[in-house]
């Protein structure tokens, strides 16, 4: 038996009612969805154009590539760099050969001493395409595990190295001392070998490794 006081239910009521309301949730998910894409739209377009800045770049430094030929270490090698390119960049990033090391960049530090036609030079101050035809030697071309030069082995019975940095620049500046007109006493190393820094302070041991080097090969000539 219904109540006459009761009003009549009107149909869809509940749903019209309903309709338009939303939870404390939903709300929160909106503001959010918004803001994220607020904040996305700004970067994914500073991406894209920061792509297309480097693609520019690429392109362009392909554009301006020059063909290059360096014989290092015994073996020719045709090239197309940058002109701007120095023979430490071609060596490291073009070659693969990254026993030069890359240490002040200004030729102050010696890391990156290679020889060319028998002369020691900082790499990092030279242009690669000023090079070429010319005997470039790394420390690669100066010996191997199995077959180390006699200023390699001398590091290593002297202990001239500790973080090892340094230590192919030291070498390489080492046999290029062997040839040059260096006095006898370890003075005269020392001086010699100023253009080369060592920050963990191993001097005395890279002076007695080239000064045991050096004793071997005059008894050697002598006897």
């Amino acid at each position: 038996m219904s109540n006459q006081d009761d009003p009549p239910e009107r149909p869809g009521a509940d749903t019209r009612s309903k309709f338009g309301q939303s939870t404390r949730r939903t709300f929160l998910s909106r503001i959010g969805m918004a803001s994220l894409l607020a904040t996305t739209g700004p970067a994914i377009t500073s991406l894209g154009q920061r792509s297309e800045k480097v693609e520019q770049g690429l392109s362009a430094a392909a554009k301006d590539a020059i063909p290059v030929t360096l014989r290092v270490n015994g073996k020719k090698y045709d090239l197309r760099i940058d002109p701007r390119t120095t023979l430490l960049d071609c060596l490291r990033e073009h070659l693969h050969l990254t026993g030069s090391k890359k240490g002040c960049d200004h030729g102050q530090c010696g890391a990156c001493t290679v020889h060319i036609n028998g002369r020691r030079v900082n790499s990092c101050l030279c242009f690669a395409a000023m090079h070429e035809g010319e005997e470039i030697t790394t420390i690669e071309g100066i010996g191997q595990p199995g077959n180390l030069h006699a200023a390699q082995a001398a590091f290593v019975a002297c202990d001239g190295y500790q973080c090892g940095y340094c230590t192919s620049g030291q070498i390489m500046s080492a046999v290029a001392l062997l040839k040059e007109p260096c006095g006898p006493e370890d003075a005269d190393v020392k001086e010699f070998m100023s253009g080369n820094i060592c920050r963990c302070g191993a001097y005395p041991n890279i002076v007695a490794a080239i000064q045991s080097v050096r004793k071997n090969a005059k008894a050697q000539k002598t006897g």
